[in-house]
């Protein structure tokens, strides 16, 4: 079975959720940023051998060592995200892609082009959030 053309292609509601057409369109999105972040890590492996112990300067020292924190965090944020693109793609194969994990209703298009890996519509996770508030408050 060929993949469906998604060339200048915009999901729309006018059209069955989830056709062979929005998954392709779901599929590349999540490919390509898993693709940009795995090549972002390229950069961080370079960075990171740097060596900055010859700095002459304490506070360049104490700077890029800071820096090489941050861009560490940031890797490790990115590698959960990672984790969870994939989790994504598993579920476009399995078919289960867009549709809430607690209702099983179909999460929006729109909620969906902003957050791709959205496992919650947005009234199941609104409802998430004032759970964890709440607990948390108590």
């Amino acid at each position: 079975m060929s993949e469906p053309d998604i060339t200048d292609y915009v999901p729309s509601d006018d059209e069955e959720f989830m056709n062979p057409r929005q998954q392709a369109y779901f599929r590349a999105r999540l490919e390509q940023w898993k693709a940009d972040i795995l090549a972002g890590t390229k950069s961080t492996i370079n960075n990171l051998q740097e060596d900055s112990s010859n700095l002459p300067d304490l506070v360049d020292r104490a700077s890029s060592e800071s820096d090489k924190a941050l861009e560490l965090r940031t890797r490790d944020r990115q590698r959960k995200l990672i984790a969870k693109i994939d989790a994504a793609l598993r579920r476009i194969d399995e078919g289960t892609y867009g549709y809430c994990d607690e209702t099983g209703e179909p999460i929006s298009l729109r909620r969906l082009e902003a957050r791709p890996t959205a496992t919650l519509s947005l009234e199941a996770q609104e409802r998430h959030e004032r759970q964890e508030r709440t607990v948390r408050d108590d």
